[in-house]
């Protein structure tokens, strides 16, 4: 046995840990206090819960898309056994203090109950776990603190430690109940405007543009009201705060002008939805559909599946070409040549009635064939289409029906021409050299047909 290991120490610490044991239990106090907790936790397990459960679930279900507000509903069932016990704890403390009685078990439990409850939360609804971790250790230390009865006194030293600022006094303890609140309510607002965006989702009776004005607009002002109401609640003098707020905005906006001005575009394309979700546009060397619409840029999705986040403001200032402004119909072209020995007004049926086997083709308005004109090469035809989900592509459909007329010109014997150039070479040898050359040419001529004779 080590010499370090004290057995009298471990004997004399034991030893009083019993007899503290055995004077709880005899004291008068204690048992009633026992049977409380006993009672409250039987109501809270077998007639608050089952409701509470069935409640949650309700709200899990309305809820379903909404991520914060699901997995708040499923840690709080997890935990709705100990948050009822809880909460009918702290009414028992209330009314045995009001009544006078002794309560230290009471508060105890309740204590412990607290911090475990915190524990679990922040393990499920926290994923940073640096940040759980604090969280737990800041709830074990403020049950410790609760159960010796010191944390009344600690709360006073934080805030006997503060600096005024201006008009704004600022402790330890104003700080942590700013970060608290304000953690808090940002979490609410972020839940509140996420849940109002889903339900604007399936509301049928407003536009695309109208859902994410409202929703972006709900967001902005959740966001703000969350931090005056954290500020407010503290105690903290929004007032005072003006004139630095005032100073603070002014320098904002001169350092973050372009930022500003997407946030402005942002807000005027969505009140004025010349521009919304779903539209297919074409800015510069960039044709896609817009996928999303934010406040500083608008995400436009090409056919190569790239997604281009063009800022709002090239949006305003530049020219835009929307496909489906007022309606997705678009028309296409495509020039089609002929030889000028073939049967014009065939071809012409012949283009048509492949346009009209590619379903994408609008029947109304119809497809039409026209005679563009006479070109060096060929005659000159034109097809023209009607198209309502430019969005799918363009080169895909027109590749299709001049795929298709490949086939229907083969069959018919319907050529397309390959360019004709004629060649007009210009002799530089003078008249001489050429008489020459002729009487060497009918010379080698007569030579070749006197052999054919022999």
């Amino acid at each position: 046995m080590p010499e370090t290991l004290n057995l009298d120490a471990i004997g004399s610490w034991i030893a009083q840990s019993i007899e503290h044991v055995l004077a709880l239990l005899r004291d008068p106090a204690f048992w009633p206090q026992f049977l409380t907790i006993l009672v409250v936790f039987v109501i809270a397990r077998w007639l608050i819960a089952p409701p509470v459960n069935r409640l949650l679930d309700y709200l899990a279900q309305k809820t379903l898309r909404v991520q914060s507000f699901s997995r708040l509903w499923s840690a709080l069932k997890e935990n709705n056994i100990a948050i009822a016990w809880l909460v009918l704890q702290w009414i028992a403390i209330e009314v045995t203090a009001a009544l006078g009685l002794y309560h230290g078990a009471l508060t105890t439990v309740a204590s412990l109950l607290s911090a475990w409850i915190l524990i679990r939360l922040a393990s499920l609804l926290v994923k940073n776990e640096s940040f759980a971790r604090a969280i737990a250790v800041f709830a074990w230390t403020v049950a410790a603190l609760n159960i010796f009865g010191l944390l009344d006194a600690s709360m006073a030293m934080l805030d006997s430690w503060s600096v005024n600022v201006g008009q704004v006094r600022l402790s330890p303890l104003t700080v942590l109940k700013v970060a608290i609140s304000l953690w808090f309510a940002l979490w609410l607002a972020t839940a509140l405007s996420a849940l109002l965006e889903r339900r604007l989702e399936r509301s049928k009776s407003t536009n695309a543009s109208t859902r994410v004005l409202i929703s972006k607009l709900t967001r902005i002002s959740l966001v703000m009201l969350a931090i005056l109401v954290a500020l407010s609640s503290v105690g903290i003098d929004l007032t005072a705060l003006a004139i630095f707020s005032g100073a603070l905005g002014v320098g904002l906006g001169f350092g973050l002008q372009k930022i500003f001005s997407n946030l402005v575009s942002g807000v005027i394309l969505l009140m004025d939805k010349s521009i919304k979700p779903g539209d297919v546009i074409s800015l510069g060397a960039t044709f896609g559909w817009i996928n999303h619409l934010g406040l500083r840029y608008a995400s436009v999705i090409t056919r190569d599946g790239i997604e281009h986040l063009i800022p709002n403001e090239e949006l305003i200032i530049q020219r835009v070409e929307n496909w489906s402004y007022s309606n997705k119909l678009v028309r296409l072209r495509a020039p089609i040549g002929i030889s000028y020995d073939s049967d014009v007004r065939l071809a012409m049926q012949l283009i048509l009635d492949s346009a009209l086997m590619v379903p994408r083709v609008k029947r109304d308005p119809e497809p039409k064939v026209q005679l563009a004109g006479f070109g060096d090469s060929s005659v000159n035809l034109e097809l023209r289409i009607w198209v309502d989900d430019p969005e799918l592509g363009r080169a895909n459909i027109l590749s299709e029906i001049l795929l298709n007329i490949w086939d229907k010109f083969h069959q018919h014997g319907i050529t397309i021409p390959f360019p004709q150039r004629d060649l007009h070479l210009r002799s530089v040898l003078g008249k001489e050299e050429i008489s020459e050359l002729r009487d060497s040419l009918s010379a080698r001529a007569d030579a070749n047909e006197a052999a054919i004779d022999r």
